[in-house]
């Protein structure tokens, strides 16, 4: 590298660790925590090194902390990254002895000239979706609330539209795109990825595009993935709401110029990634606010419009 830039990046994986400690299982919430870590650092082009992990605990319990940084081991084999460290503190009398909670924090590098963000994306570049392997780690006090409350199926439910219980649903692995970015970004022109986390896809594509321009996000491009219906029609949770809470099915969002958008959609095809084009960037219109204010408070303008169809979820865990 000429220039070489350290990035960094902190997370936590949120309550869905109460989908864990209630089913007693331990060994994927650590690629969730990894996820949340290092989809945020390739976001601006770099390449994760490697990862700390602190595992709080009301008691230690030795297999349960294995089982949970087994979990992060494998999420950084995914990741491309190394686990170099971490710490486990035991906290009795803050904590009840089966309560736990997970941070993680990872370091990437970037060259200066391979830097990608706001500052790269034009009018005219197209937005690639990357498909969710489920609800990711985001969102989860609503949807406990929803399908875990009193009117809710519960964890043991088996849901026909979903192939299997409510809990196995819950827990399923968020997807890491790590390399996936990579290989994109090693090999066509990119100018910005966009973590789809808190806040949902507006708000968190709004963040990667400069102020003066604004995306359009066709909902008709994709079939949303049967878990969201089910929220959604389980708690009467109004659309926008949905829309500002959950991924809706999409893990990650790619900026490209239009000439590279045939070619990146292959080349994810062929790493085993669902992804296809879902919307366009153009230049922003004079008072034009979004559907949600840019994560961060900087940004452009983004609108999710059309009508999405229900359907069986065509997005893989990996």
């Amino acid at each position: 590298m000429k220039r070489p830039i350290l990035a960094t990046s902190t997370d936590g994986v949120g309550t869905k660790i109460a989908v864990a400690r209630a089913l007693d299982i331990h060994d994927t919430i650590g690629i969730d925590l990894v996820a949340m870590v290092v989809d945020d650092l390739v976001v601006c082009g770099a390449e994760p090194l490697f990862m700390t992990d602190y595992i709080a605990v009301g008691s230690v319990v030795p297999e349960r902390i294995a089982a949970i940084v087994s979990g992060v081991a494998e999420g950084c084999r995914q990741a491309g990254c190394a686990l170099v460290g971490g710490e486990t503190a035991e906290h009795p009398g803050l904590m009840e002895p089966d309560e736990y909670d997970i941070a993680g924090a990872g370091t990437g590098i970037v060259d200066a000239d391979d830097l990608l963000g706001p500052d790269r994306v034009r009018a005219g570049d197209v937005v690639i979706a990357m498909a969710a392997s489920g609800l990711h780690s985001n969102g989860y006090s609503l949807a406990r609330r929803v399908l875990l409350g009193t009117d809710g199926p519960g964890l043991a439910a088996y849901v026909p539209e979903l192939g299997h219980t409510v809990g196995e649903e819950m827990l399923i692995p968020t997807r890491i795109y790590s390399l996936d970015c990579l290989a994109l970004a090693r090999t066509l022109e990119m100018h910005a990825f966009s973590h789809v986390t808190g806040g949902g896809l507006a708000a968190n594509l709004a963040r990667v595009l400069p102020v003066d321009l604004a995306a359009d996000i066709d909902r008709g491009t994709w079939s949303l993935p049967p878990v969201f219906d089910v929220i959604a029609r389980t708690g009467a949770v109004p659309q926008q709401d949905m829309e500002r809470t959950f991924n809706m099915g999409i893990g990650m969002l790619a900026v490209v110029p239009a000439a590279t958008e045939v070619a990146a959609i292959a080349l994810l095809t062929s790493r085993g990634v669902h992804a296809w084009t879902c919307g366009e960037v153009r230049e922003r219109r004079v008072g034009e606010m979004g559907d949600a204010e840019a994560k961060g408070g900087t940004g452009g303008a983004v609108n999710v419009v059309g009508t999405q169809p229900v359907g069986r979820s065509s997005s893989s865990s990996s």
